[in-house]
């Protein structure tokens, strides 16, 4: 599937330096997506020597994949829309929780926010908030103006080179697959981070897909579907983003994540907390993103989490071994699981006529894998690392591709 965004505006930026083996910058970001490239700006304006490392390309995991709702915009004469934001309910229950919506508003001192019964929708509604002048822009053209901006102060992009593991000592020594280099600092800024463990959960197929097709065709008359994507998102315990130094970083590695379908948003205030705290600033409004949820609800949450992770392993496992692979290949399009010959979990698929056989489990922690048929991708259901067809690595924690058995 294609994303809107990189067919109506490819990027034209190149990376600007080559890898050197054994480099040292005052910070490396991992991660060129919008929480990167807007950290990676902030830095260099204030005269760090800043270098991006992109395991594959420019927004090419949820920046270029998302619906680009915003209400902070970028410098640079970056275009917008502005236009009214509709929430509706289409039952008295769900309407009553909207109601919450806009009590939540007015108390945060948005009072053009409104209640209404109506609406230009071809089916009827039991209520819709108004949230009038919100902004939207096209991803990429933010990530293309962050760029210039960013090389225009010496910073250094690198693409196709994935962080792979970093040390927590000073200065902090940073794997990739095309070698190491040293900084003072790391920042994660990859989704889920690659260096801690985070749960996650994806069920997406093309039925979900053709759901949404025909619920769009049946109330628009008219409608064409021209592109279809998708991208992760990624939620903390409390919904509150996580945003600072990572656990058992020795403080010298910080994290972005967890903005649970507000990255558009999230991701600058990200960049403006993280810039802030390394730069010895202060941003009092983002203090909340550096707190993790403590207590007695917390815990039972994160127990609850755990524990459905290992039920989904087991289950997971027990279906693989229980189911050989076949010998033929599967259909165009398909994918499938099943026990190997040497007892192990074995995943084979066939896309556009190449049949691959590729190991079934998760290089991240050993989740077994399932078919993504919207996607044609390999997905972990434990915490969301994704692979191609042939094992390469798309996004996930897991930092190496899957093994390929033939």
């Amino acid at each position: 599937m294609e994303s809107i965004w990189f067919a109506t505006h490819p990027l034209t930026t190149t990376p600007n330096d080559d890898f050197v083996e054994g480099a040292h910058v005052d910070t490396v970001v991992a991660g060129a997506g919008l929480t990167g490239l807007t950290t990676a700006v902030l830095l260099a304006r204030s005269g760090q020597k800043v270098a991006v490392l992109e395991a594959r390309r420019v927004g090419a995991v949820t920046t270029g994949h998302t619906t680009a709702k915003v209400s902070l915009l970028q410098e640079r004469g970056v275009a917008h829309q502005t236009r009214d934001a509709w929430t509706y309910a289409e039952t008295e229950p769900a309407a009553r929780q909207l109601q919450g919506e806009l009590d939540a508003c007015r108390a945060a001192g948005l009072d053009e926010a409104a209640w209404t019964a109506e609406s230009e929708l071809p089916f009827p509604i039991a209520g819709a908030l108004r949230l009038p002048g919100q902004a939207q822009i096209h991803p990429l053209e933010a990530l293309e103006a962050l760029l210039s901006e960013f090389t225009a102060h010496g910073g250094i992009l690198i693409e196709e080179a994935r962080v792979t593991d970093a040390s927590s000592k000073s200065p902090v020594t940073i794997t990739t697959t095309r070698g190491r280099m040293t900084a003072e600092r790391l920042i994660l800024a990859t989704g889920t981070p690659i260096l801690d463990r985070v749960v996650g959960r994806s069920d997406g197929t093309s039925q979900a897909l053709a759901d949404l097709i025909a619920w769009t065709e049946r109330h628009f008359s008219g409608a064409e579907h021209t592109h279809a994507w998708s991208a992760q998102d990624y939620r903390s315990v409390d919904r509150v983003p996580f945003v600072g130094p990572l656990p058992r970083g020795g403080g010298r590695i910080d994290v972005a994540t967890g903005y649970n379908k507000w990255g558009m948003t999230n991701a600058v205030a990200a960049a403006l907390n993280l810039s802030s705290q390394i730069l010895e600033g202060q941003t009092r409004w983002a203090d909340t993103l550096g707190h993790r949820r403590s207590g007695l609800a917390g815990a039972v949450d994160t127990v609850k989490a755990n524990a459905e992770v290992g039920m989904e392993m087991t289950k997971n496992w027990v279906e693989a071994e229980l189911r050989a692979v076949p010998g033929e290949a599967p259909a165009e399009g398909a994918g499938l699981v099943g026990r190997g010959e040497k007892g192990r979990p074995e995943a084979v698929s066939t896309v556009d006529g190449a049949t691959c056989r590729v190991s079934g489990v998760c290089t991240h922690l050993g989740g077994v894998l399932r078919w993504n048929d919207a996607e044609r991708s390999w997905d972990c259901p434990l915490h969301g690392s994704r692979f191609a067809a042939d094992g390469t690595l798309l996004e996930g924690p897991a930092v190496s591709d899957l093994p390929r058995l033939s």
